[in-house]
């Protein structure tokens, strides 16, 4: 087992319910039975981002539509992709790519890809995501840092995501401890190149760190094969059925 930073949550973190924030297949037409696999009842899936081409793209795609809307139809929350470039991306053009989701795709909320995590940019990224709340009513705001930001951020948005990265890292990895003050419900952990046979482990350690919803595959970043979250994970069934199921250490 992996070296973990105790906190206050003691052995009540054994009893997180994970379930699933997809961050985003590649393409319905190049992915059409991963997104199809998604709307199947029964999947503990919290939400599913939708990114069209690094965003909603320059017009509506029918497929895209499509898929969203059968998540939606199943009562999956489905999220636009907005990437604020660590916080290089101007804010008109966020709320513009938003506003685009909306009209086109009517997401349920967004995922803030690559999201600042310093207090110097907390300022602007409360502005964009009070001002995306005032788009949808009860959007769902995911923050994505992908390492642990300024604790101000937990304040901010629905979700942060405090781990993002290779099994290898995740495996050794340390929680925050100001994580404990917060719910296991406003964290997310996504983990590429986990093996097979290490899942029980790595849904141990989610809980242990508190997050509820997580993303875990055996693909593997880099090297050129590609983005590890546009294809499904090998073992999907395995891993469903041991989140419907709980895995308690």
């Amino acid at each position: 087992m992996p070296h973990l930073t105790r906190t206050t949550r003691g052995a009540a973190s054994t009893e997180v319910r994970i379930g699933f924030g997809v961050p985003g297949f590649a393409h319905p037409l190049v992915a059409p039975v991963e997104w199809a696999e998604l709307a199947r009842p029964g999947t503990p899936l919290k939400w599913v981002v939708l990114n069209v081409a690094n965003g909603p793209g320059e017009r509506p795609d029918p497929h895209c539509l499509e898929a969203a809307g059968r998540l939606r139809n199943a009562g999956v929350r489905v999220l636009g992709h907005l990437d604020t470039m660590y916080g290089a991306r101007p804010f008109g053009e966020l709320i513009s790519d938003a506003h685009r989701y909306l009209d086109w795709y009517l997401v349920d909320g967004f995922r803030l890809h690559r999201c600042p995590s310093g207090r110097a940019a907390l300022p602007d990224v409360r502005r964009t995501v009070t001002t995306l709340r005032a788009l949808v009513d009860d959007a769902h705001i995911v923050l994505g840092h992908g390492t642990h930001p300024h604790p101000g951020y937990a304040e901010t948005g629905d979700e942060l995501v405090t781990f993002a990265g290779p099994w290898s890292d995740y495996r050794w990895s340390q929680v925050a401890e100001w994580t404990a003050d917060h719910p296991p419900e406003r964290f997310c952990h996504l983990v590429h190149g986990v093996p097979r046979g290490h899942l029980d482990e790595a849904l141990r350690i989610a809980r242990w760190q508190g997050a509820s919803t997580i993303y875990f595959t055996d693909r593997v970043d880099g090297a050129g094969a590609g983005d590890p979250w546009e294809s499904m994970p090998g073992y999907w069934d395995d891993i469903v059925s041991r989140v419907g199921t709980g895995v308690s250490e």
